[in-house]
């Protein structure tokens, strides 16, 4: 509409700028009748479409009628009331009968128009709030809310219109020269709409909860949250609050809502997924096919002729989610990268983006349009400070300007910070779930990776793909849009610049660009220094993982100070790259920080030397500044995005393997599986569970399998749980099942029963316990088939044989069920229905007991070898007292009541140590600035101060030099005068510079200082601690003080710990600039230093703890995960993998209720800090417009740029206490375990011959001894006299105490009373080491390192390679390790996996021999090992160890028979010590332990099948 025309419609000037130019402005009455009126009408119905469609798409639900709303409704009813009256008065003043008729003029179209749209406008309205209410899940409307806000901002201009002519109605005349008369009933009716607008707005800021949704609420406030709260996070207060006044535990966490659960973003996720592997997969085709090469696959599940399926290869994965990192491959052949390459040419990348990105593609282009937004305030900023500035020079423009300008910076300032935190917001949550997606998109893929492919990564392996390279998706997806982002601002701040300073800017842009190679080649060598340090601290932590799985060995052994110098070593080489990433590191920081005085030097310099015309005033020059401090970033940080990226689309890999299986189809009876080490049995079990690839034939398993594995997978979770392994609970089956496998006795000693809590891969059960843990799951599960892979090697003889006879045998629980029974033990095979024997991978021979011992072939030459021992097997009948222990007392490898004690204790100071604790002493801060070292420290604080100095100086100095502009105005600049300017500009940049690399020298030299003590008194101590500390604390725990602590120290503390020492100072030094400007400032300093101390104090209280929250709820994911992947078998068979997908989802969202909230956190305390700052440059702007008399320009554009900054400084110092406060705890962390108590002194004062013991006698002096002060005596007074090279056996039932006497020979235990004597000295007058190393034990675990097999035997390096060749042939491994490529440089894998359980064991035999001591400790060496292992280990020690005292703890009675005595013990005493034919003549313990065992007599030891 023309302007003449709305002149005409309103009946009166639309717009004069002359009511604009005068020291009271007002604005035009039409244009606020119409343009103010019009706007929020229009945007009002813009809107209402999005509330109206809820009214026609759904029926009128049973909602109740909330006060708020009715409340509402009234209000907006009252303003249709307004609208119809001012009608009425309109109608009123044009046709009233009364009005003299000669009177034409009539009111003008406006007075008609309003108030019709303002009536159709709110029927509207109160149909959108209606509308309202019947949306699903709604509280309010952020559209309505904003439509009251902009309203009532619209009104203001009326409202204070109308005022000021009532306030002047005496001194202004209309046309005809009379007193203007005031039009009250407008008046009343405009200000009674404004009131009632004013309700409306308040009561549009609050919530609308349905009752319904009132306990869903309770659960999570976001959702109840209204638009104001939202957007401002008010709705966190509470969490806050609470975290303030208490420690907040996991059950304050709120509930998830639907969208950010795990299960959501995960279905999500894997639908897009198949569609974008489905579409990568036939563009790999495609390629192939282009390539002419031929893609061939094995075709798992494939249909067989019967019609029935190929079980073979099940567990094998076709899909690709496989991520891992690329490493350093030098190591590898050329051969193996070829075929990798063509390997990797067969599968489908650049997938896994394009699904991220599908996924979440509405939260993507929400926070792109947010951050466009933000980005183009920004630039707002720098042209009003330019306005401001000339404001205060020129003094002919009106105060008021200057009033708005400040304003106008308020808001601008005000309006970033909300787009910029809901910004940050969406990429953060985005974050958030690009993190969860991948995490249990890896778990869902390690359900299904095949086994060959799993030996390719170890578990830590996959568990880091979880964890660091999800972490990575999850970092990049924050800064993502930074990538279109930080080019759009480069653009516009040259742009701004050229119009500022015209060509010079070329020359600051030059130094920039010049910058981002040099950044671009510091990054690329701290990128290579990065790789190499994480390959020494993955090295370091696989060592140290080892050491605390082998700790025991370490100790038994004496060796700590060999693998101590080995982590040492390796620590060293790490802390050497570290320190050269440091200096690097410091290198570019003076870039960074000599970048914005070099780029502002060169580019003032220039613009005053090319012209004289040329004078640099304070607009031009802070201007420029502000907007080459929004460059800074852009330009600093699309480097590393860039690199970051490249780094993630690494991350897309494959594993592909195939190995060669044998196929035997099996009947459904008791079939047992036999054959020597390394024949094939458990490879068989692992084919029949579809675990191995097929090259050939099949395998069919009809109906529902059960599993029971060689080594039991016992699960974190109570008895009960892993029995019922999520079967429904049937009471009388369960109690069958728990006598059925002899649980009845040990739950009478577990504190809790069947709820007894299991710890982390069952360690407070013993391995006979976990064994028939493992074997009752299967037993109560009622599968059709069972695969039991030796599961009675574990358990003693009178178990073994109760379990063969209630379970498997032909009167047990499965005797109608096909049982498949891989077994060690002889004397079980004659009551089987049938025998495979396997030899070399193959089936030899198959048939009944009697049958193949008749064929006289390989089996019954298998027998014969073995008749003896099998006479002595242990499979007598149960005729001994089955209780596993009577009073359970201490054995190191049953549980006893020491240890459970200790278990209890533990998961009771777990629960304490999961607990947030509070405030971090002021004492740990000191301790690490110790640690670093007083001098560093001071010199790094005075450096810093000084490089701050320097900046105010700099900036002071510019401020001064703009004053010339004024100074020289219409004169020319001195070349002198302009030379000084630049050159004092340009030397205090480059001070800067050089104290901030100085600084970063320093601290970067203390804080490697502090990373060696830390780590160099935790590891000392740690190897120290007495044994009993790593039985009760688990492993990870110790791990990760190594790891996530240490990393912490390494890395983490010196950069939060710099970054706040710059932020401190950058605050300080913001607020000294604006003081000096305008001293009043000072006043508001204090009021706005409480509020920053009592928000920053509420932030980091509750950060802090929900940062611990989220490091305790994490565990539980890779501990779950690390569960899974080590029962992965276990969980296949039964076909458990969906619920174990449920629990992951389950402790991924515990997880995620601490994440979200620590996320919003941050979000709450930036919107608040901002504000602050924006009040900060709030006042410095009214300040600077109030004095602008007194004020120079200089110190206007110094104060207000200053300003502008320290909103992001305030910011960042809060974030970086907050980030050193829980990074510190790390310190306190690392504090706690090196202040452990330790065990004896490694060397005493009182130090054995060289060849001490020589004769190898030992003495027991009525030893007692308890796990700890306040607990029960594990060993009762035992005295005895062992002579020199007599052979004792020691045996007794489960819990008797025959490993604790072990342990206390080498002082594992230390004694309550009584001595133990070896050739007449007391070993506790000795120091460990020199105990330890002169005595030798076999234990029954055999516990490998993985290094070379020469590090294995002799880590000291102390023997030549002939003596270990010669225990090598000794222990009848020569011709294996003959056989190896790199011979005794062989690497052993971690925990010895590439070596059979035999050949392992013969290993500790070789370590025996190599020390040559006096003194040898069997502790049940052959328990786990089948008869030829045994049967070379017994022959070696009886012509090796002749010459030697040799004590042997014995499951197997068989191997003590030969002893020339045996100790019997029983509840930690001696009951018998004798000869074995005395002690069985006297029929009282031994005898009915033999008996237990099937043997008959002493001398002939032939079965006894009776007993059967």
């Amino acid at each position: 509409m023309p302007a003449t025309a709305l002149e005409e419609f309103c009946g009166s000037t639309f717009w004069n700028l002359s009511l604009l130019q005068r020291a009271d402005p007002d604005l035009p009455v039409c244009f606020e009748q119409t343009v103010l009126v019009w706007a929020p009408l229009g945007f009002l119905w813009l809107c209402a479409p999005l509330h109206l469609a809820v009214l026609c798409t759904k029926a009128t639900p049973n909602k109740h009628l909330s006060k708020l709303y009715l409340c509402k409704q009234i209000v907006v009813g009252l303003l249709f009331l307004t609208a119809i009256a001012s009608l009425a008065v309109t109608l009123g003043e044009d046709y009233n009968p009364t009005r003299d008729p000669a009177t034409t003029v009539r009111n003008p179209g406006i007075f008609y128009a309003n108030p019709v749209l303002f009536a159709l406008s709110w029927i509207l309205l109160l149909l959108c709030q209606e509308g309202l209410r019947r949306r699903k899940g709604a509280v309010d409307s952020a559209t309505l809310f904003l439509f009251w806000l902009i309203l009532v901002l619209c009104d203001v201009f009326p409202f204070q219109t109308l005022l000021r002519e009532a306030l002047s109605l005496d001194e202004t005349v209309d046309e005809m020269g009379k007193k203007k008369s005031l039009d009250l009933p407008r008046f009343c009716l405009f200000y009674i709409s404004f009131g009632l607008e004013l309700i409306a707005l308040v009561l549009s800021a609050f919530g609308d909860v349905p009752r319904e949704a009132e306990e869903l609420v309770k659960k999570n406030p976001e959702v109840g949250a209204p638009f104001l709260s939202r957007i401002t996070f008010n709705w966190f207060n509470s969490m806050v609050l609470n975290g303030f006044k208490r420690p907040l535990v996991q059950e304050d966490m709120w509930e998830l809502s639907e969208a950010e659960s795990t299960l959501q973003i995960s279905q999500k996720f894997q639908q897009i997924m198949q569609t974008e592997l489905k579409a990568a997969r036939t563009r790999i085709q495609t390629k192939l096919r282009k390539r002419g090469m031929k893609k061939t696959s094995t075709v798992q599940g494939e249909v067989l002729p019967n019609g029935r399926q190929n079980g073979l290869g099940k567990g094998v994965s076709q899909d690709v989610l496989v991520m891992e990192e690329k490493g350093d491959e030098t190591d590898k052949t050329k051969e193996k990268e070829k075929k990798k390459k063509e390997d990797k040419a067969e599968y489908p990348e650049a997938w896994l983006i394009s699904t991220l990105a599908t996924t979440f593609k509405r939260v993507l282009w929400e926070s792109a349009f947010l951050k466009l937004l933000t980005d183009l305030l920004s630039f707002v900023s720098p042209q009003l400070l330019k306005l401001l500035i000339s404001f205060t020079t020129d003094k002919s423009i009106y105060t008021w300007t200057g009033y708005v300008y400040a304003v106008l910076l308020f808001l601008v300032t005000i309006f970033q910070s909300l787009f910029l935190q809901q910004y940050f917001q969406r990429c953060f949550v985005l974050g958030m779930k690009v993190r969860t997606a991948l995490t249990a998109a890896v778990y869902k893929k390690a359900l299904v990776v095949s086994n060959d492919a799993r030996k390719e990564s170890t578990v830590g392996e996959t568990v880091n793909l979880m964890s660091a390279d999800a972490q990575r998706f999850n970092d990049v997806a924050n800064f993502i849009h930074l990538l279109w982002s930080c080019p759009m601002q480069i653009v516009l701040a040259i742009a701004f610049l050229w119009i500022e300073l015209g060509p010079a800017v070329l020359a600051g842009l030059a130094v920039m660009v010049l910058m981002v190679p040099i950044n671009g080649v510091l990054a690329t060598k701290s990128r290579t220094l990065q790789v190499k340090n994480m390959k020494y601290k993955d090295k370091r932590m696989k060592i140290m993982n080892e050491m605390l799985n082998g700790i025991k060995i370490l100790k038994l052994y004496a060796w700590e100070p060999s693998f101590q110098n080995q982590v040492m070593g390796i620590r060293e080489q790490e802390l050497g790259v570290m320190r050269k990433f440091a200096y690097l590191s410091s290198v570019s920081t003076f870039v960074f920080s000599c970048a914005p005085a070099l780029v502002s030097l060169a580019t003032f310099a220039v613009f005053v030397s090319v012209d004289s015309e040329n004078v640099l005033d304070a607009g031009k020059a802070f201007t420029s500044i502000s907007l080459f401090n929004i460059l800074r970033f852009p330009l600093a940080f699309l480097p590393m995005l860039i690199a970051s990226m490249v780094q993630v689309l690494l991350k897309n890999t494959h594993t592909h393997t195939q190995i060669q299986t044998y196929m035997l189809t099996l009947p459904g009876r008791l079939v047992a599986v036999v054959g020597v080490v390394g024949s094939g049995k458990s490879s068989l079990i692992s084919a029949m569970l579809g675990e191995m690839h097929s090259t050939k034939g099949f395998v069919n398993v009809q109906g529902s399998v059960a599993f029971v594995p060689q080594q039991a997978w016992i699960q974190n979770a109570t008895l009960r749980d892993n029995i019922l392994f999520g079967s429904p609970v049937q009471e009388t089956r369960f109690q069958a099942t728990l006598e059925a496998c002899a649980l009845m006795p040990d739950l009478e000693l577990l504190p809790g029963g069947v709820h007894t809590e299991i710890g982390e891969k069952g360690i407070n059960l013993s391995g006979g316990q976990k064994q028939r843990v493992s074997l009752a799951r299967a037993v109560y599960s009622k599968a059709d088939v069972y695969l039991l892979d030796d599961p009675l090697s574990a358990v003693d003889s009178h178990v073994g044989k109760h379990l063969f006879d209630e379970v498997v045998g032909r009167r047990g629980l499965l005797k109608d069920k096909t049982r498949i029974l891989v077994t060690h033990g002889v004397s079980f095979l004659p009551y089987v229905d049938e025998i495979v024997v396997l030899k070399n991978g193959c089936v030899s021979e198959v048939g009944s007991y009697q049958n193949l011992k008749d064929s006289k072939g390989a089996f019954s030459e298998f027998l014969n070898t073995y008749a003896k021992e099998d006479g002595k097997k242990n499979t007598g009948g149960v005729t001994g007292d089955l209780c596993l222990s009577k009073e359970l007392t201490s054995d190191g490898e049953e549980s006893c009541s020491a240890l459970l004690i200790f278990i209890c204790r533990f998961f009771f100071s777990l629960s304490l140590y999961l607990s947030p604790s509070t405030q971090v002493k002021f004492s740990v801060y000191l301790q690490y600035l110790r640690s670093m070292g007083w001098c560093y420290t001071s010199m790094v604080f005075l450096v810093y101060f000084i490089q701050n100095v320097a900046f105010i100086g700099q900036n002071l100095w510019l401020s001064d030099w703009t004053n010339d502009a004024v100074e020289y105005y219409n004169m020319t600049y001195p070349n002198w005068k302009r030379d000084t300017r630049i050159g004092v500009f340009g030397a205090l940049g480059m001070a800067q510079g050089l104290f901030v690399f100085l600084g970063t020298l320093l601290l970067a030299n203390g804080s490697i200082n502090a990373s060696r003590i830390l780590h160099s008194q935790l590891l000392k101590n740690i190897l120290r601690v007495p044994m009993v500390f790593f039985d009760t604390t688990p492993s990870g725990r110790v791990v990760n003080r190594f790891a996530k602590d240490i990393f912490t120290v390494d890395e983490a503390i010196p950069q939060s710990f710099r970054s706040w020492i710059m932020c401190f100072l950058g605050v300080l030094g913001t607020l000294f600039a604006i003081c000096l400007a305008t001293p009043i400032f000072t006043a508001i300093i204090i009021p706005l230093a409480v509020i920053y101390y009592f928000v920053q104090r509420f932030y980091v209280a509750t950060s802090r703890q929900l940062r611990r929250l989220d490091s305790v709820s994490r565990s539980p994911i890779y501990s779950h995960f690390g569960e899974t992947m080590s029962g992965l078998s276990v969980i296949r068979a039964y076909g458990h993998q969906d619920r174990f997908l449920k629990h992951n989802e389950k402790v991924i969202d515990e997880n995620l209720k601490s994440v979200y909230p620590w996320v919003v956190s941050n979000r709450w305390l930036a919107i608040r800090l901002e504000f602050l700052g924006n009040l900060v440059v709030f006042f410095s702007a009214m300040l600077a417009v109030i004095s602008r008399d007194t004020l120079d320009s200089g110190l206007v554009g110094l104060s207000i740029s200053y300003a502008l900054n320290v909103t992001q400084t305030l910011n960042w110092l809060v974030r970086m206490t907050s980030e050193l406060e829980t990074n510190i705890v790390a310190v306190e962390r690392i504090s706690e375990y090196t202040k452990l108590e330790n065990e004896a002194d490694w060397v005493s004062g009182q130090r054995p011959s060289e060849k001490w013991p020589e004769a190898g006698r030992l003495r027991f002096e009525n030893y007692k001894v308890r796990y700890r002060p306040e607990l029960d005596l594990v060993l009762h007074g035992i005295t005895c006299n062992i002579e020199s090279t007599e052979k004792i056996g020691i045996v007794g039932r489960t819990g008797a105490g025959k490993s604790s006497l072990t342990n206390c020979l080498f002082r594992i235990i230390e004694a309550a009373e009584g001595r133990i004597l070896i050739d007449g000295i007391d070993i506790a007058s000795l120091g460990l080491h020199d105990l330890r190393s002169r005595l030798t034990i076999i234990p029954q675990d055999p516990v490998l390192f993985s290094g070379t097999l020469r590090m294995n035997l002799d880590p000291f390096e102390t023997f030549s390679d002939e003596e270990i060749w010669g225990v090598l042939e000794l222990s009848h491994l020569k011709d294996y390790v003959g056989g190896l490529q790199e011979g005794l440089n062989h690497e052993v894998s971690e925990g010895g996996e590439n070596l059979s359980v035999g050949q392992r064991q013969l290993l500790c035999l070789a370590r025996a021999l190599l020390r040559k001591s006096r003194i040898l400790i069997l502790d049940e060496a052959t328990a786990a090992v089948d008869l030829e292992t045994d049967d070379l280990i017994q022959t070696t020690i009886r012509q090796e160890f002749a010459h030697c005292t040799v004590l042997t703890i014995a499951h197997r009675l068989h191997s003590i028979l030969d002893s020339n005595r045996v100790m019997v013990l029983d509840a930690g005493k001696i009951v018998e010590f004798d000869s074995p034919s005395t002690l069985f003549n006297q029929q009282g313990h031994f005898y009915s332990m033999a008996k237990d065992a099937g043997i008959t007599t002493v001398d002939s030891t032939v079965l006894d099948s009776t007993s059967f």
